[in-house]
């Protein structure tokens, strides 16, 4: 385990010579790239010098208790021996942690896709409920939200909505959100007070930057038509809709949140890029022998990775099989329970396998 971590120290210097160099300095795609490297790569490197620094102290204690006569010496030294070889047992449960398989992507922000599943107009408004919670917990953790997209049904509820959130270990967090959440609850419309099950679907993407995903222009079709909705008289005037179609792919992203045509396509664009970016990381496991479940599946109330149930305040995740009782608290934002729940999960199913 130890010759991992020197490896990695190894490759921290590495970078730290790199980044250095005069010609890398001159480059911010790259250098931007060797520090989110060297950040995550850090506490690593610290795990293993303070476990050098400790077998350094506990061998001069064990020295002192071999050679000293004085019997309080010697009870100073095995006390310092207890303490040491704890800290040195807790400093190696940690490094087996840090050396565990690391979602490359844990640090990116993401594009959240919500679509409401089956259920008619509930769904829409289940859909709605899902998008709020996500930006309410995104705000408390003071990540910026920023709205790409959003098709809203006639009963109010939503379609689709697809926003940007923009936080350093968005995608670590809300990547245990993927798959479909179903509800159980009364809708306002429901006169006889039957209990409704609908669902929606929910995709989380890691934001790509320019340099993970090449994108030749001619590859895509803009089409430009009138946003619709609110802004006054400019969006009846300006076609400042952005629809990309890449055509290799068949990816059609559109874009009618802004009222400047230049913005809706750079929001477009980032969308494109991430979904182009996920499609190439499935192909890349699939050759591996290694592909993922996928993340949402069709939306059928039967494809769920959580229940939502209102008459019993409960929230089950069916994945772990953990069940909360404070579902208006989820709803309100405080979403950490399941999540640090799920990653508990995923952290003790990889050491198993690493143990084994």
């Amino acid at each position: 385990m130890w010759e991992k971590l020197l490896a990695v120290r190894e490759r921290r210097d590495a970078i730290e010579r790199e980044m250095a160099d005069p010609a890398v300095s001159t480059d911010p795609a790259r250098l931007q790239t060797l520090a989110r490297e060297h950040a995550s790569l850090q506490p690593i490197v610290q795990l293993l010098n303070d476990w050098e620094q400790a077998g350094g102290e506990i061998a001069q204690a064990r020295e002192v208790l071999a050679e000293a006569d004085d019997a309080e010496m010697r009870e100073l030294a095995q006390a310092e021996v207890d303490e040491l070889s704890a800290k040195i047992e807790l400093l190696e449960e940690e490094a087996r942690r840090a050396l565990l398989p690391r979602d490359p992507n844990d640090e990116r922000s993401v594009i959240v896709e919500i679509r409401a599943g089956t259920g008619g107009d509930e769904a829409g408004l289940w859909a709605g409920d899902l998008f709020r919670a996500y930006v309410r917990y995104a705000e408390a953790r003071r990540w910026k939200t920023d709205m790409i997209s959003l098709s809203e049904n006639a009963a109010g509820g939503v379609k689709e909505v697809i926003c940007e959130i923009d936080g350093n270990g968005a995608f670590s967090r809300l990547k245990y959100e993927r798959g479909v959440h179903r509800v159980q609850r009364v809708p306002e419309t429901e006169a006889q007070g039957r209990i409704h099950t609908s669902t929606a679907t929910v995709a989380v993407l890691p934001r790509a930057e320019q340099l993970d995903v090449e994108l030749d222009e001619t590859d895509i079709r803009l089409d430009l038509f009138h946003s619709g909705g609110a802004g006054g008289q400019n969006v009846n005037k300006v076609q400042t809709g952005v629809r990309l179609t890449h055509e290799p792919s068949g990816i059609v992203v559109t874009c009618t949140d802004e009222r400047s045509q230049l913005k809706n396509k750079l929001k477009a664009m980032s969308v494109l890029r991430a979904r182009l970016y996920e499609q190439q990381q499935r192909e890349r496991d699939a050759e591996r022998a290694d592909a993922r479940r996928a993340q949402v599946g069709s939306g059928e109330r039967s494809e769920k990775i959580r229940t939502y149930n209102f008459p019993e305040n409960r929230v089950t995740d069916h994945r772990i099989g953990l069940t909360r009782h404070d579902l208006g608290g989820l709803l309100d934002g405080n979403l950490d329970p399941l999540i640090d729940a799920a990653a508990l999960a995923e952290e003790t199913r990889l050491l198993a396998e690493a143990s084994v």
